[in-house]
């Protein structure tokens, strides 16, 4: 009996919200109807790419809480054929991961050329088989910006992983990572 209350309790207690998420307080008034998701940044987990992408997009488009979703395809494809977008997307990234500032003249171009009034600005924190510990476990993880075009406000971040146990067969990441984008999609402002 012990035992069992003590798994339960450590069950539970692993459930629940996101490791990271963080609101501003205009979010309660902001409701965008279009999204944009800009090309994921995969770092040094390039197997991620595209996979990550596509994910993210379903998952917003599944929810039906936009009329329209520019997914990562949709918007590199304007960079490779638009230098002046190509150059707001990349100095606003530039300027977000560098300073952690979203600068609002590059995030309004950026919407305009979009025709978007937010996106998203995903990175791959984790996206690996390991070992922890004993156990070797796959591990999936994001950070992710939701950012106003019109303003450049960060209107929420948020970080998420899950972590799975694995003996013989290595669960399959892209099936981790539905799980852990749904999570955090769940929980961002709309």
């Amino acid at each position: 009996m012990f035992i069992l209350v003590v798994s339960l309790t450590l069950i539970l207690s692993s459930c629940g919200g996101l490791r990271y998420s963080q609101v501003n307080p205009n979010a309660k008034d902001f409701h965008p109807e279009t999204i944009g998701i800009l090309p994921v940044d995969v770092g040094a987990y390039g197997e991620a790419r595209g996979v990550v992408d596509q994910i993210f997009a379903g998952i917003l488009v599944d929810k039906g809480w936009f009329s329209d979703v520019a997914s990562p395809e949709r918007m590199k494809s304007l960079m490779v054929y638009n230098p002046d977008v190509r150059k707001a997307v990349v100095d606003c990234l530039t300027k977000l991961q560098t300073v952690n500032f979203s600068d609002p003249e590059l995030t309004r171009e950026i919407g305009e050329k979009y025709k978007i009034d937010a996106f998203l600005v995903i990175n791959v924190d984790f996206w690996n088989y390991t070992t922890e510990g004993e156990d070797k476990v796959a591990k999936v993880g994001f950070a992710v910006k939701l950012v106003e075009a019109k303003t450049g406000r960060i209107m929420w971040e948020a970080g998420h992983h899950e972590v799975e146990d694995y003996w013989l067969i290595k669960p399959d990441l892209a099936d981790l990572a539905d799980n852990v984008a749904g999570t955090m999609i769940e929980s961002m402002p709309h």
